[in-house]
């Protein structure tokens, strides 16, 4: 039987500012990468998202972002691979001691925004990335399928898992579109689960430009944050049964 997990950005909520629809496509999902402050999220919010994800058997997972709070993580800056060390094993710390705390574990760790799209093509970057999932207890990485980083990662000895996007669109290098690119949001549930299914069973996604592109598809990623969420978790699982695709985090 074919496997995939499914992880969902989560706890991206802020002070009064809720955003996602966590409670809602928990149920659904593999594996969480809770927001850990930089970003969004914050005390509070972490515990919260922790237990949601412990309560319904969700692998819980750091999604450590640059220190961008008004910019949501998606605005670049130039770092070090120190400063990468450091973002993460200070991020990643929050959520796994808000996860030892109600009687989980830290799973993987995932970055956000413009942090991993950096560190996907950035040698120095990854191998932050690798050393800081190493002393955070040889965690797993979820890293862009077929990226630098993955490479990168793989052969630190550390355990990864190649992450593809069921709602985004693709540049022919395998690299996410822009958002703001027609097409780098992918907003109608059909065919987000036509994407899914040709990187899963055929191993390829189909690029803005119409190029197939080879991916490793060991994680499937699905927004929480973008409007239907919970539709596009609730069809995916759909369609995963009835294509005997088992659901479940590595």
């Amino acid at each position: 039987m074919r496997k995939i997990d499914l992880n969902c950005d989560m706890g991206e909520s802020y002070g009064a500012w809720s955003m996602g629809a966590d409670a809602g496509v928990m149920p659904h999902i593999s594996s969480a990468n809770i927001a850990c402050g930089f970003h969004g999220g914050d005390p509070a919010t972490i515990r919260k998202t922790v237990r949601l994800a412990l309560d319904h058997g969700v692998a819980i997972g750091a999604h450590p972002s640059l220190p961008d709070l008004q910019g949501f993580g998606r605005r670049a800056m130039q770092i070090s691979p120190q400063d990468m060390y450091d973002l993460v094993i200070y991020q990643a710390g929050a959520v796994e001691a808000f996860a030892r705390a109600a009687g989980g574990r830290l799973h993987h760790v995932k970055c956000h925004g413009a942090l991993y799209n950096m560190a996907a093509t950035d040698e120095g970057l990854s191998e932050a990335m690798a050393r800081a999932a190493r002393d955070l207890g040889n965690v797993r990485v979820y890293a862009l399928s077929n990226s630098l980083m993955m490479k990168t990662v793989k052969q630190q000895g550390i355990p990864v898992s190649g992450e593809v996007f069921a709602d985004r669109g693709y540049a022919d290098d395998g690299t996410l579109a822009p958002r703001d690119r027609p097409g780098g949001m992918i907003e109608d549930a059909q065919r987000s689960v036509r994407q899914a299914l040709a990187m899963i069973e055929e191993g390829y996604v189909t690029s803005l430009s119409g190029k197939r592109v080879p991916v490793c598809a060991d994680t499937l990623c699905l927004h929480g944050d973008q409007p239907g969420a919970v539709t596009f978790a609730k069809e995916l699982r759909s369609v995963f049964a009835k294509k005997g695709i088992a659901v479940a985090a590595p």
